[in-house]
């Protein structure tokens, strides 16, 4: 998995959503991050006041990318990702309601 700057991810995560309008799906996935890449031992001394990061993980097929979000950074990456959803998803359908039958009970 290829870890990102955020402002490249952006710029991948678009031409994802642009190979996916034909056939396909993007998969994203977010988590909170404490920056470790080794598990954490047992019995040991947890952080006292850890500063936690975001992980946005994207997928489509085999293509996979991955960027860690700071906190100072989160306001001005959820502008630009929301912005970036707007214009990407078009391929949601709207959820067709049952009609209820007319009171015809009156």
């Amino acid at each position: 998995m290829v870890l990102l700057n955020y402002d490249v991810f952006l710029s991948e995560l678009t031409k994802l959503f642009q190979n996916a309008r034909t056939s396909g799906s993007v998969t994203v996935t977010m988590k909170r991050y404490d920056g470790r890449t080794t598990p954490n031992p047992r019995g040991g001394l947890a952080i006292p006041n850890p500063q936690y990061k975001c992980l946005l993980r994207a997928q489509f097929r085999s293509k996979k990318i991955s960027t860690v979000i700071e906190q100072k950074d989160v306001e001005m990456f959820s502008n630009a990702y929301s912005n970036l959803l707007k214009t990407s998803i078009n391929g949601l359908k709207r959820l067709k309601k049952p009609k209820k039958k007319a009171m015809a009970t009156q």
